[in-house]
This record gives structure tokens, sequence and C-alpha cells, in this order.
């Protein structure tokens, strides 16, 4: 965990009168837990636009780009949304094992050590907030130097493709938006878990529409710089479009 002073510098990225991750008693701090777990409960999702100011994104950016230009691995697969290549549910054939190409540029935990996105990572207070919005006892930082904290870039043609992810929550902050494209979009409703999460009842025939496009019944949401979202991504449909223009999307 950080030490004092690290935490202290932590501290001081947050506004504090939206974001009181310190203060576990007052009352913006329990309406704001009430809110989140709300909108999860109803939604699925929920975000804290503003958690980095503009300019902190900005710093974050400007210290990011050398590094994706220099360092980066360059992830390229092709994939269905269950990122698996025996549904013995369906045949092959199936469009919901239709081949999806998901593209972008990334940087691992052990190339992000220095930056503010590792203090915020390992920020106890923070780390307290995103257990109590998901109405779980404790969170824990991970202990992979890789995979604890990654950043992606997506340049122009490049996307996250549709796919259901294989953990329960999904906790992304947005630093660049792209100029066209990259947008969030998600379909709930399609996967009930049953079971572990890697069980569920799936409509297999809604999602074959969905990622052929012949069904748009997804819902997009349009995320601002600094924005954190957290979703339940095992049980929802989800991507990120093809970003469009010059301006990477960075997350």
């Amino acid at each position: 965990m950080p030490t004092s002073d690290k935490q202290d510098d932590t501290e001081t990225l947050f506004d504090r009168s939206l974001y009181p991750f310190e203060n576990m008693a007052s009352q913006r701090y329990i309406e704001l837990v009430e809110q989140c777990k709300n909108s999860l409960a109803s939604d699925g999702m929920f975000s804290l636009p503003g958690l980095l100011s503009p300019d902190t994104c900005q710093q974050c950016v400007d210290t990011l780009k050398p590094r994706f230009a220099n360092e980066a691995f360059t992830h390229r697969r092709q994939h269905n949304v269950f990122f698996s290549d025996n549904i013995p549910q369906i045949p092959e054939s199936h469009p919901a094992n239709t081949k999806l190409e998901t593209s972008n540029r990334t940087l691992c935990h052990d190339q992000l050590t220095d930056t503010v996105l590792a203090s915020i990572y390992s920020y106890q207070p923070f780390i307290n907030f995103l257990a109590a919005c998901m109405d779980i006892p404790s969170l824990y930082t991970m202990a992979d130097p890789l995979a604890a904290v990654n950043v992606m870039a997506y340049h122009e043609g490049e996307a996250l493709n549709w796919h259901f992810d294989r953990s329960e929550f999904t906790t992304t902050l947005l630093l660049q938006a792209a100029e066209a494209g990259g947008q969030f979009e998600y379909c709930r409703g399609l996967k009930n878990i049953t079971g572990s999460l890697d069980s569920g009842d799936v409509d297999y025939d809604a999602v074959g529409q969905l990622v052929t496009g012949t069904d748009a019944a997804s819902d997009r949401v349009d995320l601002a710089a600094g924005t954190l979202n957290v979703f339940k991504g095992n049980d929802t449909l989800h991507r990120v479009s093809p970003v469009i223009g010059g301006t990477a999307r960075i997350i």
C-alpha cells in the first residue's frame, strides 16, 4: 500500500466535495455509495464523472504517449464473444460464434509504477469505496506485476470488439477520448448468471443478431476523459466501437 506521503499526494487528485473517499461517515459519501449501488442494480454499471481533472488526464497522457510509441505491446486477436473455441450449446456455424477482431496497444503494470494510475489503484480509501459500491466485504490489489493495471490505446480503426468479460466487475478510467467512434456500447439481458461466473443462460440467437449487425438493440454511454466506469462485464455484452480520427482513445 502507499506510504503516508504518497497517500497525501493521491488525496489531492480528487475533488473532495464530489468524492470524499477518506470520509466514510460523511453524508456525501453515504449518498454516493447508495447511488452507485442503485445504478449497478438497475443499469449494471455506474460512473464517476470528473474523478480526474482535465489537467491530470493530460499529464497522464503526456507521460504515456512516448511509452506507447516505444514500449507498448500491439494486441491483435480474433475471438468470439465468449473468448472460447468450444461452445457446446451451439453449432460452430451459429452467428453467436462469429469471429471478431480486437486490436489495441497495451502498457502493463510494470511500465506504470511511477504514474498516478498506480497510486490510485493502490489507494486504500478508494479501494474501500469501490468495495462498498459493489456490496462486497473487501477488495485487494492484484499481485500480478503485469496485469494489475493496464492502459490501452486504440488508434484509428482499432476497437475492443463485442464480448462478455470473465470477471464479475470491470473498472475503467478514460484518460483521452477519440475524436469520433471509440464509444462504449453494451446490451444487457442476453446472459443470466446461474452459477459460477463462467456459467449462465445465454440468448445465443440475440447475441448472434447483435454481433452480426442484424439487430441494433444496444445502448451507448458517452464518457468524458476523467470518468471512471464500473460495470458488470460478465453478464453484459459490450464493446468499444472502432476509433475514427487521429486522436487515440486511451483508457
